[in-house]
């Protein structure tokens, strides 16, 4: 290669350098590191990993998302209760996740099986605030996936309960 055209080659290789992923077709951007405590890893297909092949979220991270919040009764609590947290399609967003089924994976080992298609159908969130106040592990946190199942008839049967994730740890998507 002519060596006039070495500088060129560099300043253009370093452009697309400083776009990071975003500036790649078929990319996500890529996902900021956490800075606090890790309280939630999103592995298997993402493609904006922070961390090695996976896209690990701290408390801070998940409360800069846009926040829902909506009041539904649960088989869990006697009375209705008030949840708030991002929307796991923001959450899975942010991960650049692309598949079908959500492994979901709770501290006390718990796991279940949740289809992708439930994120995008529903406003289904990864709560962190129970009544306005963060959980605590003995009170089914710090995170806790959670459907609006007073919002539609179909959501109240014990298929979207058990695809309700307490203590939730973390999420493969496959």
């Amino acid at each position: 290669m002519p060596r006039a055209l070495r500088p060129a080659r560099r300043t253009v290789l370093g452009a697309l350098a400083g776009l990071g992923l975003a500036g790649l077709p078929g990319r996500a951007p890529a996902l900021a590191a956490p800075t606090g405590p890790v309280v939630l890893t999103i592995s298997g297909r993402i493609r904006s990993p922070n961390a090695a092949r996976s896209a690990q979220f701290d408390m801070a991270m998940l409360q800069q998302l846009p926040q829902t919040s909506f009041t539904t009764t649960t088989p869990w609590y006697a009375q209705a209760r008030q949840f708030t947290g991002p929307l796991l399609r923001d959450v899975l967003r942010e991960a650049g996740a692309n598949g079908t089924v959500l492994h979901a994976l709770a501290l006390n080992d718990y796991r279940v099986d949740i289809p992708m298609e439930d994120a995008q159908r529903f406003d289904v969130i990864i709560a962190r605030l129970l009544d306005g106040r963060a959980m605590s592990v003995r009170s089914r946190g710090p995170l806790l996936i959670i459907y609006p199942f007073d919002a539609q008839p179909e959501l109240r049967s014990p298929t979207y309960a058990t695809r309700s994730a307490w203590q939730l740890r973390s999420i493969e998507v496959e």
